[in-house]
């Protein structure tokens, strides 16, 4: 029998969660602290845990890059040659993010600002995503805005990732909104017009027996129409595909949870997969951190493993 409610694995805010494995130990990160809580402080908190299960907090983990107030989104980290490389976002409230890298010799900080916008051109961009693929070519995925499609909003898209720190060519386009369900919100003012918005965000890729497959979220973070999508790809550019319409991995109502999105994916010591997220609390008052294990159906559809 599947579980009727689905616990969070650690108490407190942590949004847009992402777990690394390095050696025996796991790592995981959030957006919630920006560093301006107290002189000094830290971006970005930083847990670790031996097991996926018990997890402890180390505070925060990214050196600010300024002193004056800005929010801190959706960090990930990529490991390479004994550093560590932490991906994330930087704006003013919701407004005029931007991708920046930071670097540490440890997993858990201080990471330090490399001092380098990597999407000066884009006018919104968040949640980047470092993958590497089998060849050893590293690519970056995040979401963008876009006003030229059928529905104007946040897309997703991807470029090659050079010496970690520099994004090659021009953005590749991933995923656009095709369906009502990545609807973010009816006439929404943006850069000067009203737009019927849709948002795609919170991309990530692992390849699993030959094939690419991307998770993301769509609608909207703030309520229930919050969920995870899944589409497949033959190569990290795509073309990517959505085998099926709609939240297929997560949507409200599985397992209790309200509003899950923006996961993550981590593989254990036993090969085994697990799905990491952010859902809201019945209260509705802050995102928690969710991990479960993830199993593949027998068409390649990634499902939590509920029962």
């Amino acid at each position: 029998m599947s579980r009727a409610s689905i616990a969070p694995a650690h108490p407190g805010y942590f949004a847009d969660p992402f777990v690394l494995r390095s050696g025996d130990r796991y790592y995981a990160y959030g957006t919630g602290l920006d560093g301006q809580q107290e002189p000094g402080g830290l971006a970005f908190e930083v847990l670790s845990s031996p097991d996926l299960r018990t997890w402890v907090s180390h505070g925060g983990s990214l050196v600010p890059v300024t002193d004056e107030p800005r929010a801190y989104w959706a960090p990930e980290v990529a490991e390479r040659g004994g550093s560590f490389y932490m991906y994330y976002s930087v704006g003013i409230e919701d407004k005029g993010h931007h991708l920046r890298v930071a670097v540490s010799a440890s997993p858990l900080g201080p990471f330090v600002d490399q001092g380098l916008n990597l999407t000066p051109d884009e006018p919104f961009a968040i949640d980047p995503h470092p993958f590497q693929d089998d060849d050893g070519a590293w690519y970056l995925y995040y979401a963008r805005d876009d006003l030229t499609g059928e529905r104007p909003g946040t897309v997703l898209a991807a470029q090659r990732l050079d010496d970690m720190t520099r994004l090659v060519g021009p953005p590749v386009p991933v995923l656009g909104a095709s369906s009502e369900w990545q609807r973010y919100q009816r006439d929404r003012s943006m850069y000067g017009r009203v737009y019927d918005w849709h948002t795609l965000e919170g991309p990530f890729v692992v390849k699993r027996q030959g094939t690419y497959h991307l998770f993301y979220s769509g609608g909207a973070w703030t309520n229930e129409t919050y969920g995870v999508g899944h589409a497949v790809a033959d190569h990290p550019l795509g073309p990517w595909r959505e085998p099926q319409e709609g939240p297929v991995v997560l949507a409200s109502g599985l397992g209790g949870l309200r509003g899950p999105g923006h996961n993550s994916v981590v593989r254990d010591g036993q090969g085994q997969d697990h799905l990491v997220f952010h859902a809201w609390n019945a209260l509705g008052t802050q995102r928690e951190l969710h991990i479960e294990p993830l199993v593949w159906t027998s068409d390649g559809t990634p499902q939590l493993a509920l029962g």
